[in-house]
């Protein structure tokens, strides 16, 4: 026999258990998928025997591509997803997978791209992504309008977040 507070409180929370439930799942999926994708550019590497760049490293590369930014613009543009960019700039520089110069109008500026070697690495994540492009529905059963819904969704859930920053919620 149950007591008439643990009637209540089931009442009060059932319908909100759904819902929250969801968005913890979900929240906890973005972290994983995010954590699998650098285990899966490691992996690549690792086939090709190259241990000369981290995932977090390679991914870096990859986002600068062809243009040219400075490192506050890779995280403020949401380029760069690991914890010190500072650091693996640096390492990347010294690596010589990045150039990097002094901007002319801002000497405390530090503008950076890809060198030679580094477009190497860029090269090996764009032939990884364009292979899952092209297996990722008959292999993993995910179609174009899967995508779709769910980029709409994240979309969504990135301008919620930054509603929640920006105005405060």
């Amino acid at each position: 026999m149950k007591s008439q507070a643990t009637k209540v409180s089931e009442t009060n929370t059932a319908p909100e258990a759904a819902p929250h439930g969801s968005y913890l799942e979900a929240l906890h999926l973005v972290e994983r998928l995010h954590r699998r994708l650098l285990d899966v550019i490691k992996d690549e590497f690792e086939r090709r025997d190259r241990e000369d760049v981290n995932s977090v490293q390679a991914l870096l590369l990859y986002n600068i591509g062809d243009k040219e930014l400075t490192a506050s613009e890779l995280r403020t543009k949401g380029y760069y997803l690991g914890s010190n960019v500072s650091y693996n700039v640096k390492k990347l520089v010294e690596a010589g997978y990045l150039h990097h110069a002094r901007s002319t109008t801002d000497r405390r500026s530090v503008r950076i791209s890809l060198t030679d070697k580094g477009r190497q690495i860029h090269d090996i994540i764009q032939s990884l992504y364009d292979k899952h492009a092209r297996t990722i529905q008959p292999i993993g059963g995910i179609s174009d309008d899967d995508f779709g819904r769910m980029n709409t969704a994240l979309g969504r859930l990135e301008r919620f977040w930054t509603d929640q920053i920006r105005y405060r919620l």
